[in-house]
């Protein structure tokens, strides 16, 4: 009898399941995601589901990790500093494709050198420029990433780059080629200052697991979910963490197939963070051929095409001041629920927002606090960004007894997109506890947090809320509304539509069945799929509002933990062989570039590589009975009325079931 582990550390829950033999589910525990030390969760969420089952942890033959860890970190901006070393490029590339975006004001060299489409050199490695620069930035970034022009012809350059970054700062360094085989250098760079920018993150996740599964008994090796579902191993998520983006929602996709059987209908996954939505077909979900979109951001990662929403039980509630009649709306950032918070510190939120009720007037900062995340690389920081990381210390403060000036905000941004502070405020987690939909923290202060964000008054003079309920209603309705927005943007896009359809006055009519001189009918043609801890509070609701079958199965809480242990680990290797001129075909390896006389010869060398190379990621994440498939895509053109090899990519998948050892 084989017994796994699954486990899934989201955004507020960190999920733990055991199942026997992919079967049946023996044991389903939930704990408080710890932020600080995300393994102390993890620990406490396998404790229980082990005494829940009576299994000793000896007998757990794989253990398993999905996390939204690296998804939430992207949606949120979050992350450590990093350094981007851009060699062949020109400066002014760097607003392509969302680059400059995604470096957020993080360093940057750019180099001469680079490579030609055929992988000659295209200029000289400027090796000077770069040292000067690692001196410069040793000590102020977590990591480095680089990216050469058509490095995935010739790696050279990139590989010489990481090279000199390992030798002089000893910090990871994250190379584009190793990430994506395909052109687009832009795209290639931000792949890789996001992978960067993650190693920090899911380096101590995962050593903090695998050190908190030894300490409970577990020897199992640990798996990661992939965000194309396919699982990886520790070892290789440490090296390549930007693959873990959507490796939550990708779990929750082959959870929801697991537990339903369904065929085709759209998931849709609320966590705390994020609100994740995919489309199933014939039991599968598709990977996104343009790369994984997470927030504003567009990778080179193959994953499940998903879209992924900064919308949760933890998003944050924006007063809505334009208008007469007011409202909210939810996110993208994610908060700490004041009713959570009131359970950790007691002692500063209760009394605070009592004092703030007795004031005859709201404040600006009412119902908010702030604390410090410990633990966190704070390297390159403003002198504004220390002393208000200093004044925070390690206490939990009011916002507004922190903030003295209104150019400390900016600062406070700041550091909640480093990971460095949290905030604290009215969530939608907070207005169940009032609606009695929620008993997990203090409905007390949930209730307080209501009425003082109600007190705002509206364009037309009025409170927003004239009682707590109110307020929480109105909160839950908008989590509603945004829901059925990101469903009908995922099934017009899915039917080759507009997506800016979703909000149009038409469809939001047709929504709820218009009659007047017109019959307007709007909504959704196949069945959803709802996941999530709190999927029952809110989406009957959601049901309705998009007319379509709410499908609530019953351990959709935990479905991302079920698809974490039920997945196949599987390999992708993909290269490309050109033909630079007449009878010369050329194979484009790591090692560098390769010639022969004929095709054949040159696309057999090119299998043989990557038939080995997926191989041997496939035994190194302890695959077994591994089958490989290989895709051949040729392009060929007509000239002078013969046949002209243009192209070929080839792809090599390998998969297998991981080890498991039997109890």
């Amino acid at each position: 009898m084989a017994i796994l582990l699954g486990v899934d550390t989201g955004g507020t829950y960190t999920d733990a399941v055991l199942l026997r033999d992919e079967e049946v589910v023996l044991a389903r525990a939930k704990a408080l995601t710890t932020r600080q030390d995300l393994a102390i969760g993890v620990g406490a969420a396998v404790r229980a589901v082990l005494t829940q089952a009576q299994i000793d942890p000896s007998e757990v033959g794989m253990a398993s990790l999905s996390t939204t860890l690296a998804t939430n970190a992207l949606v949120e901006g979050q992350g450590g500093r990093v350094a981007l070393i851009y060699v062949g490029f020109r400066a002014k590339d760097l607003e392509a494709q969302g680059l400059a975006d995604g470096l957020a004001g993080d360093p940057v060299c750019v180099l001469e050198g680079g490579h030609n489409h055929d992988g000659s050199e295209a200029a000289t490695l400027d090796e000077q420029t770069l040292l000067a620069f690692l001196e410069t930035h040793k000590e102020d970034v977590s990591g480095f990433a680089v990216a050469a022009q058509f490095a995935t012809r010739n790696p050279a350059h990139e590989v010489r780059v990481a090279e000199l970054v390992r030798d002089i700062t000893g910090a990871p360094v994250s190379a584009s080629h190793q990430l994506s085989a395909k052109l687009g250098g832009p795209k290639r760079a931000l792949t890789a200052v996001l992978n960067a920018r993650l190693i920090g993150m899911i380096d101590a996740l995962i050593g903090r697991a695998e050190a908190e599964l030894r300490a409970i008994g577990i020897d199992a090796p640990m798996m990661v979910v992939r965000g194309d579902g396919a699982l990886m191993s520790a070892a290789q998520a440490r090296m390549r963490p930007i693959e873990t983006i959507l490796s939550g929602p990708a779990a929750s996709i082959v959870g929801a197939r697991w537990l339903t059987g369904a065929d085709t209908a759209l998931v849709s996954d609320i966590g705390g963070t994020t609100t994740d939505v995919a489309m199933l077909k014939a039991g599968r979900p598709a990977i996104d051929a343009d790369g994984a979109r997470v927030g504003q951001h567009r990778t080179m990662v193959e994953a499940v095409a998903m879209r992924t929403t900064g919308l949760g039980g933890d998003s944050e509630v924006h007063f809505v001041s334009e208008g007469l009649r007011g409202g909210v709306t939810l996110g993208p950032r994610r908060v700490v629920p004041v009713s959570l918070l009131a359970v950790e510190a007691p002692d500063v939120v209760l009394p605070t927002l009592e004092a703030q009720m007795r004031n005859t007037t709201p404040g600006d900062h009412d119902g908010r606090f702030v604390r410090a995340v410990q633990g966190m690389h704070a390297g390159g920081l403003s002198s504004r960004e220390v002393d208000l990381l200093a004044r925070i210390g390690t206490d939990v403060h009011p916002l507004g007894a922190v903030l003295r000036t209104r150019m400390e905000q900016g600062a406070l941004k700041r550091l909640v997109g480093r990971g460095l502070v949290q905030v604290s405020a009215l969530t939608p987690s907070d207005a169940s506890h009032v609606l009695g939909r929620l008993e997990a923290w203090d409905a007390r202060v949930a209730a307080m947090a209501c009425q003082l964000f109600g007190r705002r008054r509206t364009g037309a003079g009025d409170v927003l809320a004239a009682t707590p309920e109110q307020m929480a209603q109105m909160v839950v309705d908008q989590l509603t509304h945004q829901t059925g927005v990101a469903l009908l943007q995922a099934a017009l896009a899915e039917d080759g539509l507009d997506e800016a359809l979703a909000t149009h006055v038409l469809i939001q009519k047709g929504m709820k069945g218009h009659r007047g001189a017109m019959r307007v009918d709007a909504g959704l043609g196949v069945p959803v799929i709802g996941l999530g801890a709190s999927a029952g509070t809110y989406y009957p609701a959601v049901g309705d509002l998009v007319g379509a079958e709410m499908i609530l199965p019953g351990d959709a809480g935990v479905a991302n933990a079920i698809g974490a242990v039920v997945g196949r680990v599987t390999m992708r290797h993909t290269g490309t062989v050109t033909s630079p001129s007449e009878g010369r075909f050329r194979v484009h390896l790591d090692s560098g570039p390769e010639d022969f006389a004929g095709a054949d010869p040159a696309l057999a060398r090119l299998e043989e590589t990557l038939r080995d190379r997926a191989m041997a990621a496939a035994k190194a994440a302890g695959a077994e009975e591994i089958d490989v498939r290989v895709h051949r895509d040729i392009r060929t053109a007509q000239a002078e009325a013969r046949e002209v090899f243009v192209e070929a990519t080839l792809t090599v998948e390998a998969a297998g079931r991981p080890r498991v050892a039997v109890g």
